[in-house]
């Protein structure tokens, strides 16, 4: 019985069962005392309520309104949350922006450890700013779907990232680069990526961007993005 089948055998007896011990689980599912231990330790990190009584008559007992709710996210569904939360909030629109981060803290106090850190490993790779009134954005558009999980993969693995790219003249090209940030200046939204060709990095509009697929093998090094002096000038980037 793998982990998952074995998890969701011992929800299934939790609820079908007022009380029941960690030895019964244990012949149950056919693991050692340990290993249930372990098995209890991890659906409480996914977001079961399991309540331990001791002494006679006492054992293990699942809240009857538990249900895994935060566990079932991916880690890029949180973090377009966050995203969209933290965009409000720069643009100064949102008015309940605590009950918000009290809100996505409780999330992540659900989420498994290892998917806090990837969340965690997103967001340092995130930047807000306030856009120019001097940017054109009269021909912003719709960002490609599926951009959002290509960058988690490139971004969390450090994989290269092959889009094709269509620049304010509308010539198109094809491009492989290295993700280091994403920039928000709402309703502008960039990839910046360090262009290996040039030697530099570039600012990639992503309602520009199509096609992204992440290279199989490639892996970079991240390197630290000069936002400190100028977060994004006001003429067009690339």
């Amino acid at each position: 019985m793998n982990t998952r089948t074995r998890h969701d055998t011992i929800i299934r007896t939790l609820r079908r069962t007022a009380t029941a011990t960690v030895d019964e689980l244990a012949v149950e599912v056919g693991v050692s005392r340990r290993t249930m231990l372990r098995d209890i330790c991890a659906l409480r990190d996914q977001g079961f309520v399991i309540h331990s009584e001791c002494g006679p008559g006492g054992g293990l007992q699942l809240e009857p309104q538990s249900v895994q709710t935060a566990s079932k996210l991916s880690v890029v569904e949180v973090f377009a949350v966050l995203i969209s939360v933290a965009t409000m909030r720069s643009a100064r629109t949102f008015p309940f922006s605590d009950l918000a981060d009290s809100a996505l803290a409780k999330i992540e106090l659900a989420l498994p450890s290892e998917k806090v850190r990837e969340l965690r490993a997103l967001l340092d790779c995130l930047h807000v700013g306030q856009l120019s009134p001097l940017q054109d954005i009269s021909d912003a558009g719709p960002v490609e779907p599926t951009l959002l999980p290509a960058f988690e993969l490139a971004f969390l693995q450090q994989r290269l990232l092959r889009f094709n790219y269509r620049d304010a003249k509308g010539k198109r090209t094809n491009r492989e680069v290295e993700p280091q940030a994403m920039l928000i200046l709402a309703p502008l939204w960039y990839l910046v990526a360090w262009d290996p060709s040039p030697g530099a990095f570039r600012h990639f509009r992503m309602d520009r961007i199509s096609s992204p697929t992440v290279i199989d093998g490639s892996a970079f090094r991240r390197k630290r993005v000069p936002f400190d002096d100028d977060v994004c000038p006001f003429k067009e980037l690339r």
